[in-house]
């Protein structure tokens, strides 16, 4: 098949919400890939692979370069096969995803690969000789091939620290465009407005071409004030009854997210002195190896954070290392939490992952309490179908049932989502982003969301009128 210059091929996140991968042809011999991401839930490849199955399928022989537009798994869960496909090229990313990006490929490796301690330190050395961190806002070659060349540019993305969309610039006599110049723009995952650590995504001048996401593109989110009551609401809901409220949630972003608002909210209720207070003492729990390292990642590169956060610290405050912090590292240690707070009467929030509850210490937890109605499972993201998270955010309302490891449990325990704390952005985030070019796409392609958000998004784009043509494109 002949291919253009400029030519998008997709490899993930089109038929679903995970594996994303998307190929930038520079010409027929010369390609990058943007991600290169895990499936997860029911989703599949285009050959039929899930999480289990994680085979390179597609050629690679043109792939010059690897650009990540951030460090969640199903965004760069395929990166150890890549690899051993023979891929060597540089890997482009911020300089926060850099530093993070190494933590979470040795997890990956371990859970889904081996537990060689020579084999993950030979993979990680690979990935830390391959990896070519990148300020924002400025322009990298990439492809330089007689007649053609293909530039990127990142730029802040406001999804989780590190995380960023990419601008590409394909010049190419073949292509249309001025000058023969396309600009062509993957969203990776956009963030939503007011995040908290995290600067806003900023609208890119335009483009050709873009690649949205859309995975809230049918629904829209409380506001930051709105999500703090219902956030505060639902915990000392749950906490009247004795139970623990457990939160899944990805050991990155999500937990320093909730972090960070949990301890404005036990700052806010600190004067309640002389009154019930069920704040007070209350254990905030972090029960995740990974979670913790990349928290204390969070800290260090705490210039990256948004003005917000560092003037809290300027006073004094700690938003994620707080004194009703906790940290549970010790796989013997957690056993044991978990096997007090399913019998006694002891009150705690603990976040834990993984944030679907396909897997990680989270399972633990809701094997031992989901029976139990003075528990409570807490949502706050996005849940893919055909995860234990969606089956217990479907029927636990109706005291139904989920199967974990292959035994099934009733649920007596209280399910609430929270939908807007989703680290994505939601329909209007994802419309603001186009709305505000200055030169509108001539094509949007709508990729990483369910059928119906995919649907309700492209009829927005068109109804605003905010590109010449929208497509939902197929896999590859």
């Amino acid at each position: 098949m002949e291919i253009s210059p400029g030519h998008v091929a997709h490899h993930g996140a089109v038929s679903g919400v995970t594996g994303s991968c998307h190929e930038l042809f520079a010409d027929q011999h010369n390609s990058i890939l943007i991600d290169c991401g895990l499936f997860q839930g029911a989703e599949t490849s285009p050959g039929g692979r899930g999480g289990s199955s994680l085979e390179i399928e597609f050629d690679i022989r043109s792939v010059r370069a690897l650009v990540v537009t951030h460090v969640h798994i199903d965004h760069v869960g395929r990166i150890p096969y890549l690899i051993a496909a023979g891929f060597r090229g540089p890997i482009y990313c911020s300089e926060p995803s850099a530093e993070l990006l190494p933590l979470v490929l040795e997890d990956a490796v371990k859970i889904g690969i081996s537990r060689d301690a020579a084999l993950i330190e030979k993979f990680i050395g690979y990935i830390k000789k391959q990896l070519r961190p990148l300020p924002y806002n400025g322009w990298q070659p990439v492809i330089a091939e007689e007649g053609c060349r293909l530039d990127i540019r990142l730029q802040r993305a406001g999804h989780i620290l590190g995380s960023a969309y990419v601008e590409c610039e394909v010049r190419c006599p073949q292509v249309s465009g001025e000058v023969g110049k396309r600009r062509i723009i993957f969203s990776g995952d956009l963030g939503a407005s007011n995040t908290p650590l995290l600067y806003a995504p900023k609208a890119p001048w335009g483009c050709d071409e873009l690649i949205i996401e859309s995975t809230y593109g049918d629904r829209l989110h409380q506001n930051r004030e709105q999500r703090v009551r219902i956030l505060q609401g639902a915990i000392e809901r749950a906490l009247a009854d004795g139970g623990s409220v457990l939160i899944p949630a990805f050991s990155i972003g999500r937990t320093q997210e909730l972090l960070y608002e949990l301890e404005g909210i036990i700052h806010s209720q600190a004067s309640r002195k002389h009154v019930p207070n069920p704040w007070r003492d209350l254990p905030v729990i972090v029960d995740s190896p990974l979670a913790s390292r990349f928290t204390d990642v969070y800290r260090r590169l705490r210039t990256y954070w948004d003005a917000e956060a560092r003037r809290l610290l300027s006073r004094g405050r700690h938003p994620l290392s707080f004194e009703q912090l906790i940290t549970v590292d010790d796989h013997g240690a957690h056993d044991k939490l978990v096997a007090e707070l399913a019998n006694s009467r002891r009150p705690a929030i603990v976040i834990a992952a993984s944030g679907m509850c396909s897997g990680g210490r989270i399972v633990n937890y809701l094997k031992a309490m989901l029976e139990d109605k003075r528990h409570n499972i807490l949502f706050v993201g996005y849940q893919a179908q055909g995860t234990p998270g969606r089956d217990i955010q479907t029927y636990g309302p109706d005291n139904g049932y989920v199967d974990l490891d292959g035994q099934r449990y009733h649920i007596a325990a209280g399910v609430e989502t929270i939908s807007g704390y989703s680290a994505h952005g939601d329909q209007d985030d994802l419309l603001g982003f186009i709305r505000k070019m200055k030169k509108r796409p001539q094509l949007v392609r709508v990729v990483h969301g369910d059928d119906r958000a995919k649907a309700a998004l492209k009829a927005k784009i068109e109804r605003e009128g905010l590109a010449g043509s929208v497509v939902i494109p197929d896999l590859a």
